[in-house]
């Protein structure tokens, strides 16, 4: 690990430490996040000439994090409801345009990195809300701890003996041994930090293993799935937010997949047991 990036990390787990255990400053970093991550997207999007509306996605895409922390709702399933708004805003902002070549491209594309980048990403938020005070905060910190933990354990290990690509086509870094590494670390933590847990839910050891690794697998495939679109985009790196990390989607990507996931399995966990 080079000394910019160690020292990159060691500043974004600080503030990740203070933004979980501040209200103010979780919605405020929740938010910057969000905002950033939607403006590389649309960045590097921009790059095939693809005709996106990324302003008109940056302030949606910041409305629904802050609805679900505000306890804002409409309608039952508001966020639902919301993007279908945001889309008909985008469509008729789409009828101003005297160009319509790729109009279905930049709608689908524009409202693609909204509900890709935003409404995955505002699912953090949804489970800090799932359970009051501290516990909701305890419930925050398993799935950040048991997902970021899996990617340090695919950058030391595959690093130091990673010698199989999983999917060089996709990524040329990552290895098959990088990828098992971060799911073996998850597993590790989950049973680690399992006092983060719910104490109502009496999770056997085995099964705190499993929740681990699989949601350490889900953050790996979110990982992914951002190297495939800057593949995609010709870029390597989404930004440069901070030295040694890069962008703020090479930052959350992980948490892309392993966030929503999460958050549903807890919440019907919870329902069952109440």
């Amino acid at each position: 690990m080079s000394r910019q990036r160690f020292f990159s990390a060691i500043f974004m787990s600080a503030v990740t430490f203070l933004a979980v255990v501040n209200n103010y400053l979780f919605i405020a970093v929740i938010c910057f996040l969000t905002a950033g991550g939607l403006y590389e997207f649309f960045y590097m999007v921009k790059k095939k000439d693809i005709p996106i509306y990324s302003y008109m996605g940056i302030l949606i895409g910041l409305l629904i994090p802050i609805s679900i922390f505000t306890r804002f709702e409409l309608t039952k399933n508001w966020e639902l409801l919301f993007s279908v708004i945001g889309f008909l805003l985008i469509l008729f902002m789409q009828f101003a345009r005297q160009d319509n070549r790729n109009a279905i491209l930049g709608l689908s594309t524009t409202l693609f990195g909204v509900l890709y980048v935003s409404w995955f990403f505002s699912f953090l938020v949804k489970i800090r809300l799932l359970l009051p005070g501290i516990e909701g905060v305890k419930l925050l910190g398993f799935i950040l701890l048991v997902t970021k933990s899996g990617d340090i354990g695919a950058l030391l290990i595959g690093t130091s003996i990673g010698k199989h690509p999983l999917l060089p086509k996709v990524s040329p870094h990552k290895s098959v041994e990088g990828t098992a590494g971060s799911i073996i670390v998850s597993g590790l933590v989950a049973v680690a930090v399992r006092s983060f847990l719910p104490l109502e839910i009496d999770f056997p050891l085995w099964q705190i293993v499993l929740i681990g690794m699989f949601f350490g697998a889900l953050g790996q495939l979110g990982d992914l799935s951002e190297s495939l679109i800057k593949r995609d985009c010709g870029v390597k790196d989404s930004g440069k937010l901070l030295p040694g990390l890069g962008g703020v989607l090479d930052m959350i990507d992980s948490l892309l997949f392993s966030a929503p996931a999460f958050y549903l399995y807890m919440n019907s966990t919870l329902r069952t047991v109440q």
